[in-house]
């Protein structure tokens, strides 16, 4: 079964319960959902559209970046859900299998909620016939010994072992630096 608004909604709802300081920031997601519906989850809602992403870290402090052809920018593995998706951690596992090969008996989630999630804007792809709009990315935490990946070049261009601190974006570092404490 597809992943619904009602799954959305309870893991949104779960998350600002941990992070009361983001409501303001996901407004849009709070909108876009009450709109659209379990149509949230479909690449072609324009209005804005959940995808899913890993945060996949070792013991040694580093998390995995991708670099993704598309947009020629370092990310976390992630990407949309697809129909097949049960749920939204499910749906960021199979990405990251998808754009790395690390499997799923590789690793560990965790924590059950997203350690993040982020509302960023995505350019126009005339290509795509698709036009500028927003990505709702339920991000959630991975723990990993594996070393080795295999990028699926369709999407990737490069894949890193970064230390945490070398994230940017706020407040997910601070979140990822605290998680792995």
């Amino acid at each position: 079964m597809p992943i619904t608004a009602h799954h959305i909604r309870e893991t949104l709802d779960a998350y600002l319960v941990q992070h009361p300081e983001d409501a303001e920031p996901l407004s849009s997601l709070l909108q876009v959902l009450d709109r659209a519906g379990d149509g949230i989850t479909s690449r072609k809602e324009f209005r804005g559209h959940v995808t899913a992403g890993a945060v996949l870290h070792r013991p040694d402090g580093r998390v995995l970046t991708i670099e993704h052809r598309a947009l020629s920018k370092w990310l976390l593995p992630g990407g949309h859900v697809e129909p097949q998706d049960e749920t939204l951690v499910g749906a960021a596992l199979r990405e990251l299998t998808e754009e790395t090969g690390i499997t799923a008996d590789q690793v560990t989630l965790s924590m059950d909620l997203p350690l993040h999630i982020d509302a960023h804007i995505i350019p126009a792809n005339p290509a795509k016939q698709e036009e500028e709009h927003l990505h709702f990315d339920f991000r959630f935490m991975f723990h990993t010994t594996a070393d080795d990946f295999v990028l699926q070049e369709e999407e990737v261009t490069a894949a890193s072992w970064q230390f945490a601190d070398m994230l940017v974006t706020e407040p997910l570092r601070s979140r990822v630096l605290t998680a792995m404490v």
